[in-house]
């Protein structure tokens, strides 16, 4: 092997290696995400030694601020763990590529020095001098017809070789292009992990400021709003519009989301111990066998949009404006989603959060 294929190999090798590190869990990078909304901000003053019901009510939207700011941040995080999957597939593919394409020249240029060699030998001495030297002239007008070949050959070689040289500068520009993606994401990953990590840090310094008896009144609280929104919703008479059956594959996702009811959300997670909210639709549609985007915002973004009068059991519901949350509708008005960080992937009203629309995966 010569040295410039070795050098070639070590690189490709290293790239390889180098994506297997970026690859590993909370180390894969990749595009930013959407920016998460400045007003959910992490510092929260301290209540006071005996909240009222307005206080309560201040600490309910404050910790929906914050659980919202995280949920974008993991919409973001995700996008970029999954754009890294596939930048690094890519890298791997063009360092396979790069130890191909060198030992294709090394035998390209093995070829082309034996083709020069062999016409050295015969003193590169023109056609017309070979032939009056020639004891044998139809001998020679053979080898003549032999040799024009021949040099065909050689030029279709030396053209194949400067191509293969082409294509490795192409295949190390378009590496390095991609390594360089995910040297940026890396920070665009950190920020969103450090941003997720803050919002939820906070939410939990402003719940254990609660006493016990004042957390009761707040997931009290916290129950009712929710209720009160899908009362709001089936009041509008929408359940009534709604009478497709699930398709199988619906059923199938259906069937997977449920039995995972009572598994705790862990944002970035998708399975098989915890979810978060996209990670369960994902999954739950991938054990359908229809594989669909990793994230809220491009489920949103990707899947067909259906109406909510011709929603069926297994289509995904959006929620908020920038889609940060998603949920399975598993039917009579209800879902089944992973709510956020301390809570477990549970049932609740397809209209206890504001809907943005529905898709279908397998429209």
């Amino acid at each position: 092997m010569g040295t410039g294929k070795r050098g070639l190999l070590a690189a490709a090798v290293a790239v390889v290696c180098a994506i297997t590190v970026l690859g590993a869990p909370g180390a894969a990078f990749a595009a930013p995400g959407p920016t998460p909304s400045p007003t959910a901000g992490a510092t929260t003053p301290p209540l006071p030694s005996t909240a009222s019901d307005k206080d309560l009510e201040a600490v309910r939207t404050k910790l929906e601020a914050l659980y919202h700011d995280a949920a974008v941040a993991t919409d973001a995080y995700n996008a970029a763990e999954e754009a890294a999957k596939k930048q690094s597939a890519e890298i791997v593919e063009l360092a396979r590529k790069i130890v191909a394409g060198q030992a294709k020249l090394d035998d390209l240029k093995n070829r082309a020095g034996a083709a020069a060699r062999a016409q050295y030998r015969t003193g590169g001495l023109p056609d017309e001098a070979q032939l009056m030297l020639s004891d044998d002239p139809s001998e020679f007008l053979d080898g003549a017809g032999r040799v024009r070949q021949g040099e065909r050959a050689t030029k279709g070689l030396i053209g194949e070789l400067s191509r293969t040289q082409q294509d490795l500068v192409q295949y190390s520009k378009d590496a390095s292009a991609q390594w360089k993606k995910l040297e940026a994401g890396r920070k665009t990953k950190a920020a969103a992990q450090k941003r997720i990590e803050k919002q939820i840090s906070a939410a939990e310094k402003l719940r254990s400021q609660l006493e016990k008896e004042e957390k009761e009144r707040l997931e009290q609280l916290e129950a009712k709003v929710a209720q009160e929104a899908q009362t709001a919703w089936l009041g509008t008479g929408v359940l009534d519009e709604i009478k497709s059956a699930a398709s199988v594959q619906g059923k199938q996702a259906v069937q997977f989301a449920t039995a995972q009811i009572g598994k705790p959300y862990v944002w970035g997670a998708e399975g098989p111990k915890a979810f978060d909210c996209s990670g369960l639709t994902s999954e739950a549609w991938r054990s359908a066998g229809r594989p669909i985007p990793r994230t809220s915002q491009e489920q949103w973004k990707q899947l067909p949009h259906i109406a909510i009068e011709d929603m069926r059991p297994g289509d995904l519901i959006i929620y908020f404006d920038d889609a940060s949350h998603v949920a399975l509708y598993v039917g009579d008005g209800s879902i089944v989603h992973a709510p956020r960080p301390g809570r477990t992937v549970t049932l609740a009203g397809a209209g206890s959060m504001p809907i943005l629309g529905v898709v279908r995966p397998d429209a």
